[in-house]
């Protein structure tokens, strides 16, 4: 996936062949941001506009935050193999399962 930064928010980039055109999507948001350039720069350019109406759209409803809350809990299903190795691994570990979790979660989301 090719992402990029726009003033702290990660937005996904994407080749729209039908429009001829990279398109970006800002995300995170309680609502939507895109924006369209035919090149990087072009796409870099147009990408704060949408972001910025948003913003002052969230500023004149007062209590409205622009970013999507996220409570920190979510349930995962994996297979029972999985599970069993995870458990091994925290008990090797001294940990839970959550912790040996997160810190893979925190791994992978790093590279982002």
């Amino acid at each position: 996936m090719n992402t990029m930064i726009v003033d702290g928010f990660t937005a996904k980039i994407e080749d729209d062949a039908d429009l001829d055109a990279f398109r970006g999507e800002i995300r995170g948001l309680n609502g939507g941001a895109d924006f369209f350039g035919k090149n990087p720069k072009e796409l870099r350019a147009e990408s704060k506009k949408p972001l910025q109406v948003f913003l002052e759209v969230c500023r004149e409803k007062r209590g409205v935050e622009p970013r999507r809350s996220h409570s920190g809990r979510f349930n995962l299903r994996i297979p029972p193999g999985l599970h069993e190795r995870l458990a091994i691994l925290a008990q090797a570990e001294g940990k839970s399962i959550n912790a040996v979790a997160q810190e893979a979660l925190q791994q992978r989301s790093a590279a982002h």
